[in-house]
């Protein structure tokens, strides 16, 4: 197929609800040196998606303004320097905008093969959890078989994503969500234990499950209130990692006891970093990550899917958390 001078996009009016979302036309984007162009197929929904349309998380300097952080399709034009990608190829790719369009410019490091017999829309769902996953479980925060690990959010991409991994690498699992029926769900995937927020306090949950020595990693996107209550119950030697904070990102906190316990806090955003960065977490995801997946032993967890043009509909059910995985646009 040819390549049109335009192509249909989703861009974000102004800041603010789902319905500055709007069906637009733009020029279809060019890949530079070091790039390939996606006739993109499906693109995923992101938290940060939402946060960038709220107006507080402005893409990068010199990124498009088009939201979207990964898209699943294929290479219909390669710049020059892309040694391991041809027009024709299908891939997978984590992009730090643009995934909300017909075609859509990727690194081509950022790009990987779609393993084993996923989907499109399956595959375009793995990029922004699993290479968010890798980087701040299992290289930030050190995730050793055998240890206790804590994600928030387990209903969530991320956190299905995580437990899915976490167990698979032999770490007893723990969750929280928000609903019985989501709590089976991420028992269902692997966790070991599965912490109704709503109605349990995780905090005596898993110092009841531990044996009062806690967990010695805890994946965290909640932030506000849940920073003490997250360091109550880390390990001796614990590691937090801090990824988002849906509560508000600041907490009042007594060092004298993360001395004590000799615990770590750290944290990480995705989207700045460089593309050799990027490129090495997909490099890793690859060796490790991408048998799994072409095995069917880790699978990512679909939602529901929507047409691009309802994009707007999707970013609303996003935001209403009764989701369970990914939420998809389709073109």
């Amino acid at each position: 197929m040819p390549i049109p001078a335009e192509m249909r996009a989703i861009e974000i009016k102004q800041p603010g609800g789902p319905e500055v979302l709007v069906p637009t036309r733009r020029a279809v984007p060019q890949p530079a040196k070091g790039e390939v162009l996606i006739r993109v197929a499906a693109a995923g929904v992101n938290r940060p998606d939402i946060l960038q349309r709220q107006g507080a998380y402005a893409p990068p300097p010199g990124t498009t303004d088009l939201p979207g952080l990964e898209a699943a399709g294929e290479i219909v034009a390669v710049g020059p320097e892309t040694p391991r990608w041809k027009v024709g190829d299908k891939v997978t790719a984590l992009v730090a905008g643009g995934g909300y369009a017909e075609y859509c410019v990727a690194p081509a490091p950022q790009c990987l093969p779609i393993p084993g017999n996923l989907t499109m829309i399956e595959a375009a769902a793995l990029p922004e959890t699993f290479f968010t996953v890798w980087t701040n479980v299992f290289e930030r925060g050190r995730l050793q078989a055998g240890e206790t690990f804590l994600v928030h959010g387990g209903s969530s991409g991320i956190g299905t994503t995580a437990i899915q991994l976490a167990s698979r690498f032999g770490s007893r699992v723990f969750t929280t969500a928000g609903s019985p029926e989501k709590c089976s769900k991420c028992r269902e995937l692997g966790a070991s234990v599965a912490i109704d927020y709503k109605t349990e306090d995780f905090v005596k949950v898993v110092e009841q499950k531990t044996g009062g020595k806690g967990v010695d990693l805890i994946l965290d996107m909640v932030g506000g209130d849940y920073i003490n209550r997250n360091l109550q119950c880390l390990a001796v030697d614990g590691r937090m990692v801090h990824i988002a904070f849906l509560k508000g990102a600041k907490a009042e906190v007594n060092f004298a006891n993360v001395m004590v316990k000799r615990q770590t806090i750290t944290g990480a955003t995705l989207r700045p970093r460089s593309v050799a960065q990027k490129g090495a977490i997909a490099q890793a995801l690859e060796e490790r990550v991408w048998p799994l997946v072409a095995a069917g032993e880790v699978r990512p967890q679909i939602h529901a899917t929507f047409p691009l043009e309802q994009a707007a509909d999707a970013h609303r059910l996003m935001e209403s958390s009764i989701h369970v995985g990914k939420i998809m646009l389709t073109l």
